[in-house]
C-alpha cells in the first residue's frame, strides 16, 4: 500500500471511526481543532491527486460538518464533485467557497473551469475577470484559468 494512500486511511479512520469528528453513537458532530482541519485537508488533497474522489468527498463532508466556515474545504469539495461529474454539487460548494471567502482564487479558477464544462462561457469569462482584478501581476489560478478559455486542459495541479 502506498504510504498516501495508508496515511489518507488513517486520518479518515481518526476522523470518522474512532470518534474525531463523530462521537460514537451519535449524531453530533465535534468541532475540528485547526490542524486536525489542515489534516484533514491534506489528506483529502492526497486522494484528488491520486483521482480517489468518493473517498476525499467524504473526508471533506466531514471536515464542513465540523467546520463550516472553511472555504478550502468547500473549494475542494467542489472539485471532488466536478471531477465526479456531478456539477450541481460541485456548483454549490464552489458557491459556498465564494460567500465564506469572495477573492478565493482556487474556487473562482474552478468555478470558472466549471462553467467551461457546462458550456457557460460568459459566465467563466466573468471569474477570469475576478482574477484579473486579483492577480494585477498575474497568478498560477489566472494563468490556468486563461489556459483553459484558450481551449487547454482544466487544472489539476496542487
Amino acid at each position: 500500500m502506498h504510504a498516501r494512500l495508508a496515511t489518507a486511511l488513517f486520518v479518515t479512520f481518526m476522523a470518522f471511526g474512532a470518534g474525531g469528528a463523530y462521537a460514537a453513537g451519535s449524531d453530533t458532530t465535534t468541532q475540528l481543532t485547526p490542524a486536525e482541519v489542515r489534516t484533514q485537508l491534506a489528506s483529502a488533497q492526497g486522494l484528488i491527486q491520486q483521482e480517489n474522489y468518493r473517498d476525499a468527498i467524504q473526508i471533506l463532508n466531514g471536515v464542513v460538518e465540523s467546520s463550516p466556515r472553511e472555504a478550502d474545504a468547500y473549494n475542494l469539495l467542489g472539485y471532488s464533485y466536478r471531477k465526479s461529474k456531478d456539477f450541481n454539487r460541485a456548483e454549490r460548494n464552489y458557491k459556498r467557497a465564494l460567500r465564506l471567502n469572495p477573492e478565493h482564487k482556487g474556487a473562482i479558477e474552478y468555478y470558472g473551469e466549471l462553467f467551461l464544462e457546462t458550456d457557460r462561457r460568459e459566465k467563466a469569462e466573468g471569474m477570469l475577470a475576478k482574477l484579473e482584478a486579483l492577480c494585477p501581476s498575474g497568478c498560477g489560478e489566472l494563468d490556468d484559468l486563461r489556459k483553459a478559455l484558450a481551449g487547454g486542459q482544466t487544472s489539476s495541479n496542487w
